[in-house]
């Protein structure tokens, strides 16, 4: 019997295409709402400029991500681009559960549709989507972090990921951030109330 068997609670799941504004929402709600708890996610990638260890991701590093996957320690995870692995340690839903809290998830698209289809009716999917490819692309850019190549390559899968917005339980449109972020708190006291 895995670790999440054992102890088990409700999970709110965001996806959407990078730049939407899911990291932003989900900040948000973590502030208003304290009933949840942010599930930190593996990475095998190295941190950026302004990301810290064990707040933001936990940076394991290509060969243990690698290890810990044959070693089962993963609710589910995604190599999302060449050598690039994210994923959800059970150990930290277990540890978010054990405070009675429920776990929040920011996870890529694949990865929400994987946790939705593990937890299933204990899960709220939210897909946000962005106004556009062309606002979606512009945010990108003023982040100033990516390469040109890295940007083509994220709108490519942002259109790719778009499509998969039906597999959702709700799709939140954010051309108003704090529209979105008021949608969001709604859903979310209703579902944990429920």
């Amino acid at each position: 019997m895995s670790q999440t068997d054992q102890i088990h609670g409700k999970v709110i799941i965001f996806s959407a295409p990078s730049g939407a504004g899911k990291t932003t929402i989900v900040h948000a709600l973590l502030k208003e709402i304290p009933e949840l708890s942010f599930s930190i996610s593996a990475c095998s990638r190295l941190p950026r400029q302004n990301e810290t260890d064990g707040k933001d991701y936990f940076f394991i590093g290509l060969e243990k991500f690698k290890k810990q996957i044959e070693q089962k320690e993963f609710v589910e995870w995604e190599e999302v681009y060449k050598d690039h692995y994210y994923g959800t340690l059970k150990s930290e839903l277990s540890r978010i559960w054990s405070n009675s809290k429920t776990v929040v998830f920011d996870v890529d698209v694949q990865g929400g549709i994987n946790l939705k289809e593990k937890f299933n009716n204990s899960a709220l999917s939210v897909f946000v989507m962005p106004p556009s490819v062309e606002v979606l692309e512009q945010r990108l850019r003023m982040r100033k972090t990516e390469t040109e190549e890295k940007i083509k390559q994220r709108i490519e899968k942002a259109e790719a990921e778009m499509k998969l917005s039906n597999k959702f339980d709700v799709v939140i449109k954010n051309d108003s951030l704090e529209n979105a972020i008021d949608e969001a708190q709604n859903l979310i006291r209703n579902f944990i109330s429920q």
